[in-house]
């Protein structure tokens, strides 16, 4: 049994394999529990025991040197078919494919890029807020008919007194209230962010949405100075040929208040479903800064006034890039948001 054990080292060590099927008859012969080495196992219960000692470690031996022999045949073809690829060294490399920015993010980084050069900072708020800083603070009175102008997603109503409403903030004047709270003016900043607000979905509205909106308190802030700031931001945002139109208007936190129309870029004032049929499009509302509204963050209305504004980035994004269904930006259709490439976007 020995020169038979001796015999098929022999052979595993002169096995060359040239193919898979080469690689495969060499497990079945000498690795599989079938083959020859398994068979001399067997054989080996039927040897007497002063020879089992003996036998059994040159059985073993076989058995390593034959596992030891698959693994380096096996790196043998795997290098030889890797070597056999034929590479054309002349074709031109594969270009990585990078992603691009979301339409809105595009917008809301234009639309900072455009008030930072006039001084503004970017601030930041939560966006699950309480009733007294998303309405009180804002000069909404209790029950009054303005809170229903924004249909609210609440949280978690509160019956007690002193207790406040908690919801999802329906603008971003939230923030305007923590800065002039935490800060003394003068207060120049902008506050970018995600809204919500319990309407119908449709090509115009959306349950979700981005506002922008702007807050200027310092002595003797004017509408004037309202007026050329928006004026300033819409040649810059839609180009110098744009016209710009301001409607007398109603909002609780500012008085006087105003709505800010441009001409319609879909149809060049001439009269679209956008602009329905009038030429302008709204894109922001804006006012003086109530007094109520400085007292309520402990700021002196007698020696400080400002202004505030607020637009919809989605509407903004809409005349920059004339798409018409609000509905495409949240709805991450690849074939949409390709066309907005960074290096296509002025």
């Amino acid at each position: 049994m020995q020169e038979k054990i001796k015999s098929l080292l022999q052979e595993v060590e002169a096995f060359s394999a040239n193919d898979k099927q080469g690689l495969e008859t060499f497990r079945l012969r000498y690795v599989s529990r079938k083959g020859v080495v398994g068979d001399l196992f067997e054989e080996l219960k039927q040897i007497p025991n002063e020879e089992k000692k003996i036998v059994g470690k040159i059985l073993n031996e076989l058995k390593q040197a034959a596992e030891a022999k698959l693994l380096v045949l096996s790196e043998q073809l795997e290098a030889t078919a890797s070597s056999n690829v034929d590479i054309d060294l002349t074709l031109p490399g594969i270009p990585n494919i990078t992603g691009n920015l979301h339409p809105l993010s595009l917008t809301r980084y234009r639309i900072i890029e455009i008030f930072e050069r006039l001084g503004f900072n970017v601030a930041d708020g939560p966006e699950i807020e309480d009733d007294w800083h998303n309405f009180s603070a804002l000069n909404f009175p209790e029950n009054h008919p303005a809170r229903e102008m924004q249909d609210t997603f609440f949280i978690e109503k509160k019956s007690g007194r002193d207790s406040q409403d908690v919801l999802l903030r329906t603008h971003t004047s939230n923030v305007q209230i923590r800065l002039m709270k935490s800060q003394k003016p003068p207060i120049r900043a902008i506050m970018p962010g995600r809204v919500y607000r319990n309407e119908a979905i449709s090509a115009r509205a959306h349950c979700f949405f981005h506002q922008v909106e702007g807050l200027y308190v310092d002595k003797n802030v004017s509408f004037s100075d309202l007026k050329q700031t928006l004026f300033h931001f819409a040649k810059e945002m839609y180009g110098k040929d744009i016209k710009l139109r301001l409607r007398p208007s109603f909002f609780p936190f500012t008085e006087p208040s105003a709505e800010i129309d441009v001409t319609c870029l879909i149809c060049k004032g001439e009269g679209c479903v956008v602009c329905k049929r009038s030429g302008w499009v709204e894109i922001a509302g804006a006012g003086m800064v109530h007094p109520n509204v400085l007292k309520n963050c402990g700021i002196d209305p007698q020696e400080y006034t400002g202004f505030a504004f607020g637009m919809g980035i989605e509407r903004v994004t809409q005349l920059r890039y004339q798409v018409n269904d609000l509905r495409l930006y949240s709805e991450n259709d690849i074939r949409f948001l390709r066309q907005f490439r960074t290096s296509n976007i002025a």
